[in-house]
Order: structure tokens, then C-alpha cells, then sequence
């Protein structure tokens, strides 16, 4: 198992027990607890593990390495209900090993909370890059939503920088399909945040699938599509049928002011007559309504 290295903080509250704090060039040792062999089906998945998708090519080469050499490392595990063991650390190895035909598996059993369990899961999985930017994103939002962390102390914990939790956490915010794009390896991280928000997200992943685009290629896509959204607004506004244009004349001329009319709904609309001093305001009151002073 790797080493893992939580970079500008401490670990949180008893994970460094759990797993140790150890340099990046140390082999991470094993922690404390009872160690026994129990049977495969004894142990089931974590219900805290943020990680959702497993790829078959990986499974089957460590299912390979699992038959030659065995399964080395010990899966970290938990008691569970019908003497059963829920995995903390190490799902993917029991995936593997179920897959080479394992029938007996060495365990550490250790008592861990449900905080710690997830704290553990997600700071493993995102060091060692085995989280797609979904499932990295929910397992943020279990711990701010189901332990009260704050952003703050999540980037504490985590080791990562507030900007990246938000930008990370946003994704969460696109639409189902999109993010099944970027869990699936379609779309990555840097793709998708820009569709955050747009009501055509789906239509511009698609898109952005479609003509493999780059991360810049996108930034120009999304300008674009802005520019495109407002044009048809500045044309209308615009563009007035030649009566209204020619009233504007006409009343220009008269006045001798610049005249504005802008249409509104149905037959409503604004006449604007702009001056340029008091003069102008103090004459077109006049013509309004007449020397009275």
C-alpha cells in the first residue's frame, strides 16, 4: 500500500494512528490491531468509500500479480453486524483478489468511526490519483455535510488548497449527464468546470466529446457561445422598423433634440428626448408647457 503524504497540514484526528505520518521515501507500516485470515466472503465493501468505478483492466492485472505473488498487503478492516468485516482501506486489492480465486485474506481489524473511515478513504484514494473528480468531489461533500467540516479544516485534513475544493466541489453543481462524462473518463475536470451553471452544458460536452477538445478549446467554446447568446439581444434592439425611425426623425427635427424610442410589449414602449445642458431642458419645457413663470 502506498505511502500516504499529506502535504501543509496534520491528519485529522486519529488517522494518524490509523495509518501513520510517515516521509514520502518510507514504505507506510502496517497499523496496529488485530491481524487474522478470515474468508473472502467474510469481508464486504466500505459504505463510506467515495470510490464508485473500478476499471477492469486494472482489477484483472492486479488480480494476476495477486495469484503469483499473493495478496501481500493486509486489507484494513472494521467489525460489521452477522460476523461480517467492512473494508476501511484496501477495496480494490478484495475487488482483485476475488477476481484470482482467493479464498482466504489477511486482515487488520481495527475500530475506526465513520469520520475516520471516510477521512481515511478519501485522503488515500486522492493522494494516489484512484478518484475520479466526481467521486473526489462527493466524498468533500460527505465530510462537510455529514461531519460539519468546514472548507477550512477539509484543506487541513485533505492537504489540498481551498481553491481546489471549491473548483472540485462545483462540479457537483452540472447536470447528471455531464457528470457521468467525467466519472467515466469522457470529460475531465478542467473540461467540465467551465460548463458549471450553463443551461447548455449537456449540448457543449457533447460537443466537446465529439471534436476531442482541449481544456483552452472549451475556454473559446463557452466565450463564444456567450457572444452568440447576447448578439441576437443587441440586434433587436437595434434594429426598428422604418416608421419608428422615421418618427425619431421627425421629432428630432422639431425639437432639435436627439429622440429614442424603444418598443415595448405589445403596443407600449418609452420616447426618450435627451439634452445636453439645462438650456436644452429649460426650452423643451417651454414647448411643453409654456412661459409660465
Amino acid at each position: 500500500m502506498a505511502v500516504v503524504q499529506h502535504k501543509g497540514g496534520r491528519l485529522g484526528r486519529g488517522l494518524a494512528s490509523l495509518i501513520g505520518e510517515q516521509g514520502p521515501a518510507q514504505p507506510r507500516l502496517p497499523p496496529e490491531g488485530v491481524q487474522r485470515i478470515v474468508p473472502i466472503g467474510q469481508v464486504e465493501p466500505g459504505a463510506f468509500n467515495p470510490r464508485k468505478a473500478f476499471r477492469d483492466d486494472e482489477l484483472d492485472e492486479l488480480a494476476e500479480s495477486i495469484r503469483q505473488k499473493g495478496l501481500v498487503q493486509p486489507l484494513i478492516v472494521r467489525e460489521a453486524d452477522g460476523n461480517k468485516y467492512e473494508i476501511v482501506a484496501g477495496e480494490r486489492r478484495w475487488r482483485a483478489a476475488q477476481r484470482a480465486g482467493v479464498h482466504m485474506v489477511p486482515v487488520i481489524i481495527r475500530e475506526v468511526s465513520d469520520q475516520e473511515v471516510l477521512e481515511l478513504a478519501i485522503i488515500e484514494n486522492v493522494q494516489r490519483a484512484d478518484l475520479n473528480a466526481i467521486e473526489e468531489a462527493g466524498g468533500y461533500r460527505d465530510l462537510i455535510e455529514r461531519f460539519g467540516y468546514t472548507q477550512d479544516r477539509l484543506s487541513e485534513v485533505i492537504g489540498k488548497s481551498r481553491s481546489h475544493l471549491a473548483n472540485t466541489l462545483r462540479l457537483l453543481k452540472l447536470p447528471d449527464a455531464v457528470r457521468a462524462h467525467v466519472s467515466e473518463g469522457r470529460l475531465t475536470a478542467g473540461h467540465a468546470r467551465p460548463l458549471v451553471g450553463r443551461e447548455d452544458a449537456e449540448h457543449l460536452a457533447e460537443l466537446i466529446i465529439a471534436k476531442d477538445m482541449s481544456v483552452r478549446d472549451v475556454e473559446a467554446l463557452v466565450q463564444r457561445a456567450d457572444l452568440r447568446k447576447e448578439q441576437p439581444q443587441i440586434r433587436r434592439v437595434r434594429e426598428k422598423d422604418p416608421d419608428t425611425r422615421a418618427f425619431e426623425t421627425e421629432v428630432s427635427n422639431i425639437l432639435g433634440l436627439k429622440v429614442e424610442i424603444k418598443a415595448g410589449a405589445g403596443e407600449t414602449g418609452s420616447l426618450t428626448i435627451k439634452y445636453t445642458d439645462f438650456d436644452q431642458l429649460d426650452y423643451l419645457r417651454m414647448l411643453l408647457v409654456g412661459d409660465r413663470r
